[in-house]
């Protein structure tokens, strides 16, 4: 390992097996084989197993601060619990230098029964400090922690964001060469996350490293320096944060728009919508992947199944992928039942079918996955004739300019412009 290294992974895998039966059956086998001093069948797969890593390899030096990206079920956590040294690899090898303190599980090393006071003892002495040096630091970590008042109560009466506050109060002040954490800091609050991202920072500013896990993507690139991103247990990118953030996002964004849309009907069904789909001006109808700040066209078809009564509104919502609003966009064929009339609201008359397109002018959305509904209803009216939640999915994805900064994950609202055709 490089004088330099914190730690190093080369080639690493872990294997797990599926059925418990096999598992308890392989673990005393491999306990037999150990004592009688003969090699186990750790890099070969048996019956029932699987590999939940396989060919990982990277470093860290002093200072460095490392996201781990990747969907539910890529590995990440079990990674973490190798660097740990939770688990041992059953292929490659990891090497490490200095002490690595693992924030990745809620109050790991808490006692329930023992109070916050005891259990500050405890998990400090788990983390490799001693008594005398614990004592050094217990007033800035009960302060940092916030839990003075309840310091003598039992933990087991402690909230989970008490819990996680003491738990990396401690870890933080045992003066770790590297720092592990998983996604737990999201039980904090936004002051408590504020204040464990200066103390990192500050802590990384000695010569600290940092391996972070998280699903926000703006936290990772608050964070860390360079990124990890691990797909189905294997290493899929590693280099700079901003671009494994980019290509985390368009692998994910891709794997669910590929996955398709399951469009779920609402209203009274008088009016039906077909082909709806979401496309770059001037590109290809097929391809819903559209350029940060470029153009794009939503187009639908229409059928009405009643007679018309021409006091319709067409209704177009984008929301992001988990159902928040980003934008309405609307046009009626009259004017409202009071006559009032705005600069902004599109008259434009519907024929019994026809194809909608509605091209949306200089956008504003974060590179993400979003949805389009789609609805029509009587003007005034809060009913809906017909319409489609999750009636299409398309991807904003990264500018091919360089130069644009923004941070991803941001879900501000945005006003569009945008022009209504019919035909």
């Amino acid at each position: 390992m490089s004088d330099r290294m914190v730690f190093k992974v080369e080639g690493v895998g872990k294997k797990f097996c599926r059925s418990h039966r096999h598992s308890m059956f392989y673990g005393t086998c491999d306990v037999l084989r150990g004592m009688l001093g003969r090699p186990s069948h750790s890099q070969t797969l048996r019956a029932q197993e699987f590999w939940a890593l396989e060919g990982i390899t990277f470093g860290l030096r002093p200072g460095e601060r490392l996201g781990l990206l990747g969907a539910n079920g890529s590995g990440k956590s079990t990674l973490l619990r190798l660097l740990a040294g939770i688990y041992q690899p059953d292929a490659g090898r990891i090497e490490v230098r200095g002490k690595i303190c693992a924030l990745i599980a809620l109050g790991a090393g808490f006692h329930p029964l023992l109070t916050g006071r005891d259990n500050v003892y405890l998990n400090g002495a788990i983390l490799g400090m001693s008594k005398r040096a614990i004592d050094r630091c217990f007033e800035q970590i009960v302060e940092f922690a916030g839990v003075g008042e309840f310091l003598d109560a039992p933990v087991k009466t402690y909230s989970s964001g008490m819990y996680v506050r003491l738990a990396f109060a401690v870890a933080v002040h045992s003066n770790p060469k590297v720092l592990v954490v998983d996604e737990i800091l999201a039980v904090g609050d936004a002051a408590f996350q504020k204040k464990c991202f200066e103390q990192v920072a500050a802590l990384n500013e000695q010569g600290t490293a940092l391996v972070f896990v998280s699903h926000s993507m703006s936290a990772v690139e608050r964070l860390c320096t360079s990124a990890l991103v691990l797909s189905r247990g294997r290493q899929a990118f590693q280099g700079k944060v901003r671009e494994a953030v980019q290509f985390y996002s368009g692998t994910v964004g891709n794997g669910i728009v590929q996955n398709g849309a399951v469009p779920e009907p609402i209203g009274l069904g008088e009016v039906t919508f077909s082909n709806v789909c979401v496309y770059a001006d001037g590109g290809a109808v097929a391809d819903p992947n559209i350029e940060f700040g470029k153009d794009f066209v939503i187009q639908f078809d229409y059928k009405f199944l009643r007679v018309q009564t021409h006091d319709t509104q067409v209704r177009v919502w984008v929301r992001t992928i988990d159902g928040r609003d980003v934008q309405r966009l609307a046009f009626q064929e009259c004017a409202f039942e009071d006559q009032s009339s705005y600069a902004n609201v599109k008259i434009l008359p519907l024929r019994e079918a026809g194809t909608v397109k509605i091209k949306v002018l200089r956008p504003c959305l974060f590179p993400q996955t979003f949805r389009v509904d789609v609805a029509m209803a009587p003007v005034d009216r809060g009913i809906h004739l017909g319409g489609l939640n999750n009636a299409a999915l398309f991807n904003i994805v990264h500018p091919r300019n360089p130069g644009m900064y923004f941070e991803y994950g941001n879900h501000t609202i945005t006003e569009f412009e945008y022009s209504v055709t019919l035909s």
